[in-house]
This record gives C-alpha cells, sequence and structure tokens, in this order.
C-alpha cells in the first residue's frame, strides 16, 4: 500500500496539481491538509473517476483535512472526541486496508511565545493524550500530515539560524518528541539518514531553488507497520511547478497484511 501525504494549500488552487501528481505517482491512499474548503464543495468527482473515496473535514477559508482512498473508509472521526465538528477542521481519522490513519494539520503557532503557540503546543498534547485514551502502540496505525515541526537539526537548513524560531523551538520539538514516544517511527527516517531532506520551503527569497527548507510534513508508523515500511521518499518535483504549493509530498509504501476490499 503507497501512502502519501501532502499539505496542498488550497485544493482550489492546486486540484491540477494534485490530479496531475496522482496520475503519476498513484497512491492508494493520499492525505491532504490546508484544503480550504467547505465539504460540500470539495472536488470529488475528478478523484472519483480515478477509483478514489473522498472523506474530508473542511472549513471556508482556513484549515481543511481530506483522505482520498482506493480501498473502502471505515470508522471515519473528525475531530477531537471531545469537540467532533465544533473545533478547527484539523484531524480525520479512518480505518483502511487494516490500518487506522490519522491524517492531522497541526497549528502553525504564529509566533514563539504567542496565544496560537501555545495554542499549537496544547494541541500536540491534545493529539498525544487522543493516542493514550483510544489507541495501543501495538494497533495497525499511521499518523501522517503537516505536523509544523522540525524535529533534528538535519531536517532544517541552517540549525544555527532556525534555533529558537518557531517550527524549530525547543518547546515544539519536544512536545512532538513526547508524541513520537508514545511508539511511533519516523517512516522516512527508515530509509534516509541525510540531511538536507526538506518538504517546506517559503515562497520569499528563493528559498526553493536554494533549497532553504525543513522536514515539517511526516509519515509515522506503529511498529507493526513500520515493519512493513518497503520505501519511503520526498517527492519535490511538484514544488517546481508553476503556482505550487509551499509544501511538496510525502510518500512511503508498505506491504500489505492482507487483501482488501476495493471500492
Amino acid at each position: 500500500m503507497r501512502v502519501a501525504t501532502w499539505n496542498v494549500n488550497s485544493i482550489a488552487a492546486r486540484l491540477s496539481h494534485v490530479l496531475r501528481w496522482m496520475d503519476s505517482t498513484q497512491p492508494d491512499v493520499l492525505c491532504l491538509q490546508e484544503t480550504k474548503c467547505v465539504d460540500e464543495r470539495f472536488p470529488r468527482e475528478p478523484f472519483a473517476e480515478r477509483g478514489y473515496g473522498v472523506e474530508t473535514f473542511g472549513e471556508r477559508a482556513y484549515n481543511g483535512v481530506a483522505i482520498l482512498s482506493r480501498f473502502l473508509c471505515g470508522e471515519v472521526r473528525r475531530g477531537f472526541p471531545e469537540e467532533g465538528l465544533n473545533g478547527g477542521a484539523r484531524l480525520i481519522a479512518a480505518t483502511i486496508n487494516g490500518i487506522r490513519v490519522i491524517n492531522v494539520y497541526v497549528p502553525n503557532g504564529q509566533a514563539v511565545g504567542s496565544a496560537k503557540y501555545r495554542f499549537k503546543l496544547e494541541w500536540l498534547h491534545r493529539l498525544r493524550t487522543f493516542l493514550d485514551e483510544h489507541h495501543r502502540p501495538s494497533d495497525e496505525l499511521l499518523l501522517c500530515g503537516d505536523f509544523n515541526v522540525a524535529p533534528e537539526e538535519r531536517d532544517v537548513h541552517d540549525p544555527n539560524l532556525w534555533r529558537g524560531r518557531l517550527l524549530f523551538s525547543d518547546e515544539e520539538r519536544r512536545a512532538l518528541e513526547r508524541l513520537r514516544a508514545w511508539g511511533l517511527i519516523d517512516a522516512f527516517r527508515l530509509h534516509v539518514q541525510d540531511g538536507g531532506q526538506f518538504t517546506w520551503w517559503d515562497y520569499r527569497a528563493g528559498a526553493f531553488r536554494r533549497n532553504a527548507g525543513l522536514r515539517i510534513d511526516h509519515i509515522w508508523a506503529s511498529p507493526p507497520v513500520a515493519a512493513r515500511c518497503v520505501a519511503a521518499w520526498i517527492d519535490r518535483e511538484p514544488r517546481g511547478w508553476e503556482h505550487p504549493s509551499d509544501h511538496a509530498p510525502v510518500v512511503a509504501q508498505f506491504s500489505d497484511s492482507s487483501d482488501a476490499l476495493t471500492i
């Protein structure tokens, strides 16, 4: 099963990019973030024509997450249990091919020390609590999405420049490590150890051309699923297309444990 995650920075603005990339890469499951689209306006038809079911949790102009899958999606959850549809559209989960796939768009945080920064830290804490209360590390589980945190120095183009700044501050990294310590394994780092591998580049100052980026988009797996991860990579190509998202897709390939029902 090929699973991908991509912050598309508006599905309306980037629909042609997403379809072009899916036609080329053929993911079985694609987790999207920052769709910026209410559910009833999500463009389902072109994905259905390609054999994908669509589960969305969106809101107008902000946030928004979606799961596109060639397999049946069961037990779909939108938002944390205590907030349901009333919170920001930042979490959607479904059981796909026997794996619980959780797709998240972690808050950006705006600026270190701000109210939105504290909300980001609280949100990451809630996500860890959600895993504690509803899942076990022995479960078949994937946590995918835009985490808005670079975990290590090798995930940042200039650690000295970024140290203490948003996306790489100590508190954010500690909160992310606490989440990982639940029992999650970075699928990308199972296969690629080099630094200089990024998923996000600012639109300004020629950041993509200079590869001045951060690795903030991730696919993390529970141990039983990580054991079946046979490849993982970042696809930089769409970031170089005209009018791109500022993020690139991340892809992981898993060997199948059982047959699945297709749509």
